[in-house]
């Protein structure tokens, strides 16, 4: 099992009025999550946007810290724009317990059942990160080229919707059986690619989520320079494991870093 882990996604957005004598109630709210947590959700939706991993779309979310049937994610808006007040609570069928007229990411579903699947992810961002998108659509596989993305040597799988969803759809994870079919690809591995999509990545923490994320990216860009001059060396099995170990322990420092930068202007 991953641990806790945290994801990212902005595609399009939805609505949620359900009306009519069949119109569900409104399941209870799991209380006021911690504010230092909502603090950290905010901060990763435009830590992600400062460091090139989302632009207007993509999403981060948050399990909730009372209830672990409930996790928070912002309002449908640009990840850059995000302030404690956009953030909302939803359960794990990814319907907004309290919507007040807001527009919801369509994509909520890949958190919603990853969430449920996987009890010790915290977090979980979903992304169109640019350099990361070629390693969906190609043969050449996404391994840790250095050790700030040792997380990488556990494999980066390749979600395939045309196994869930046949050949013509729109690429999206719009309801919960798309969810589920990505839940299960995702497995232990920290990050999973998303054929000509983009990618989801899991973690213990929203802090380690954005992590993840940002080196990721980087790690992705690195690889396609390396490829370019020739046979490239990539970590071992033994090193990812050491080099990962050794990092768990260092997640605040680029945070704070990177926290400084974009909440400054807030």
């Amino acid at each position: 099992m991953i641990g806790r882990r945290m994801f990212v996604c902005g595609c399009a957005a939805a609505c949620l009025r359900p009306t009519g004598a069949g119109a569900q109630p409104a399941p209870a709210s799991a209380g006021p999550a911690d504010p230092a947590l909502v603090d950290d959700l905010v901060a990763a939706n435009r830590i992600l946007f400062d460091q090139g991993v989302v632009d207007g779309f993509g999403h981060v979310s948050v399990r909730h810290d009372k209830d672990p049937n409930r996790f928070l994610l912002s309002r449908s808006m640009a990840p850059g724009l995000v302030t404690p007040a956009d953030i909302m609570e939803f359960d794990l069928d990814s319907t907004p317990i309290d919507p007040r007229g807001r527009g919801v990411y369509l994509e909520r579903f890949i958190h919603g059942e990853i969430f449920r699947r996987h009890p010790g992810v915290m977090s979980v961002v979903h992304s169109h990160s640019p350099a990361v998108i070629p390693f969906g659509v190609s043969q050449v596989a996404l391994r840790p080229l250095y050790h700030m993305s040792a997380f990488l040597g556990a494999g980066a799988p390749v979600f395939e919707i045309r196994d869930a969803a046949g050949p013509a759809s729109d690429m999206l994870i719009r309801d919960r059986g798309l969810g589920q079919a990505l839940a299960e690809a995702v497995g232990d591995h920290p990050v999973t690619l998303m054929r000509g999509h983009g990618s989801v990545v899991v973690a213990p923490s929203v802090r380690q989520a954005v992590f993840r994320a940002v080196y990721t990216e980087q790690n992705a860009r690195m690889e396609s320079e390396a490829l370019r001059l020739g046979n490239v060396m990539f970590l071992n099995d033994q090193e990812a494991a050491a080099a990962m170990a050794t990092n768990v322990s260092q997640v605040d420092r680029p945070w704070e870093l990177w926290r400084s930068r974009v909440m400054a202007t807030r």
